[in-house]
């Protein structure tokens, strides 16, 4: 039997490889905006929290210059920067797993609801998830408690068990804000995150089959 009857996952860092096409997005936008671009190693403490919060936090943008930059951001991500992205190793199977296992599966992302759709329905992942929380295309509702609220209401809306559930994810929000919730957190190492992060985490998964493990499901690849 699985260990947990609904499963949260993040997109970014998780399911997704998608820091190259952010990284570069955020590149061109600093570019365009006459900002200085930090380095290609600094740029992925963007990736994780909402958009407009990495803006503000790292680049030091007021919230007009914040707005143009992401108007920059959007246009430029959604025409080359979603693509620019891979599945993880081991999530196809991952995936199956859990579906075939009977869990309930939600993803809780704060990607806005455009890019998030784009890039999860050209992986063709859509089938696998009752619901698919995400932010605002115009960023509100991104941070992680409410985009975790969002899913458990659509879970609850279907009739599904939110009382045995758990969020899968790899940065500091997604353990913030599943605790908000009373939600146990696993982070995943091949993802963004950094050591101080993992520490909060209820557990920290290095390999698909470790979390294949930790989930109490057969298999994985490696």
């Amino acid at each position: 039997m699985p260990n947990y009857k609904t499963v949260l996952l993040d997109l970014d860092g998780t399911l997704v490889d998608s820091a190259p096409g952010i990284v570069s997005t955020i590149a061109f936008t600093l570019e365009q905006m006459g900002v200085p671009v930090p380095t290609m190693m600094d740029l992925l403490r963007w990736i994780g929290p909402p958009l407009p919060e990495s803006f503000h936090t790292f680049a030091g943008l007021d919230k007009k210059a914040t707005a143009e930059a992401l108007v920059i951001y959007r246009a430029r991500y959604l025409d080359v920067g979603v693509y620019d992205a891979k599945l993880f190793d081991g999530v196809a199977k991952l995936l199956m797993t859990l579906r075939d296992a009977g869990t309930h599966l939600a993803i809780a992302t704060s990607k806005p609801t455009t890019p998030a759709t784009v890039m999860i329905e050209h992986f063709t992942l859509t089938d696998y998830f009752d619901v698919i929380a995400c932010a605002a295309d115009d960023e509100s509702r991104g941070a992680k408690e409410d985009v975790i609220e969002d899913a458990l209401g659509g879970l609850r809306d279907l009739g599904r068990d939110t009382s045995s559930i758990v969020m899968i994810g790899d940065r500091i929000h997604d353990v913030e804000g599943a605790r908000a919730h009373g939600i146990d957190t696993i982070l995943v190492a091949w993802g963004n995150g950094s050591q101080a992060e993992w520490d909060q985490a209820h557990q920290v998964i290095h390999t698909p089959r470790q979390l294949h493990q930790a989930l109490g499901l057969p298999g994985g690849n490696r």
